[in-house]
């Protein structure tokens, strides 16, 4: 394990593996370096680039500063990119893509940007989240009620189906959800503004200079893969790919060589249905 300092004096921890162009990987919502699809993708994608893994603020073994802020993950990655060179390709899963989104807006060192599955609702294919959803999240967590909060994400955020977040409530992954449940806010606060069931804004990342691909599990639900056509269009310069036969637990071995092939080709990447 290795720590960078970020702007802010919080110690950010990450692991690197591999050899070749640097890439650093973004987790989702209550995934950190040991509980989460990176690690895995990490130990594939280092046959070919230089990866870093890392814990997002307030999860496993990186600290956490606050207030929080948009900005203050984004100059974590930028530390990264440091640690790593003073360049990097940036890999996000999630709301770890919208953060990805974020850092790419800011930081011209992000030299390509590849996205999976950042969850927008952007039409009615699936409810929007409730405009109270973030208020009551801070009030489940403010009387430390990990579990509901865990729980409220995954039916009113994710969408999740009762009876499936009911056997996930005694399985023992649970216990490690748990463990991290105070900074599903942060992911709610990346997000939010593209969950209401409305169009993605025309201008909003107008300043992503880095060629992108944007991807979608062929398996994943309808929300999640119009928003990716969406997202996709929106984006200056993108590229859109679907993973025939995957959700959003998207395996490694499926990923891992779409995001090798866009990484190493020195052309944008090619639209691929």
């Amino acid at each position: 394990m290795n720590k960078v300092i970020s702007r802010d004096g919080t110690a950010i921890a990450y692991d690197k593996v591999g050899k070749g162009p640097a890439i650093i990987l973004v987790d989702g919502a209550l995934c950190h370096r040991a509980s989460g699809p990176n690690g895995p993708l990490a130990a594939r994608l280092a046959e070919r680039f230089t990866v870093y893994n890392y814990d997002r603020r307030g999860r496993g073994d990186s600290e956490e500063k606050k207030p929080y802020a948009i900005e203050r993950e984004v100059e974590d990655i930028e530390a990264i990119i440091q640690a790593a060179g003073g360049s990097a390709y940036v890999y996000g899963i999630s709301s770890g893509a919208a953060l990805a989104l974020e850092a790419a807006m800011r930081l011209p060192a992000i030299e390509k940007l590849a996205l999976y599955e950042a969850p927008f609702i952007v039409d009615d294919s699936r409810s929007a989240v409730p405009d109270h959803y973030l208020t009551r999240m801070n009030e489940l967590l403010t009387s430390n009620n990990r579990s509901a909060a865990v729980k409220h994400f995954m039916r009113k955020g994710v969408g999740v189906p009762a009876p499936i977040v009911a056997m996930m409530r005694i399985m023992p992954a649970w216990k490690k959800l748990k463990a991290v449940a105070h900074t599903l806010p942060y992911d709610t606060i990346l997000t939010i503004d593209y969950q209401k069931g409305k169009p993605l804004p025309a201008d909003r990342w107008r300043a992503v200079a880095a060629p992108t691909l944007v991807i979608a599990g062929g398996k994943s639900p309808a929300w999640m893969r119009n928003a990716m056509q969406a997202l996709s269009k929106a984006l200056p310069g993108a590229e859109h790919r679907t993973l025939e036969g995957q959700t959003h637990i998207v395996k490694p071995a499926a990923l891992a060589p779409v995001l090798t092939e866009f990484f190493n080709d020195k052309e944008v990447y090619g639209e691929v249905k």
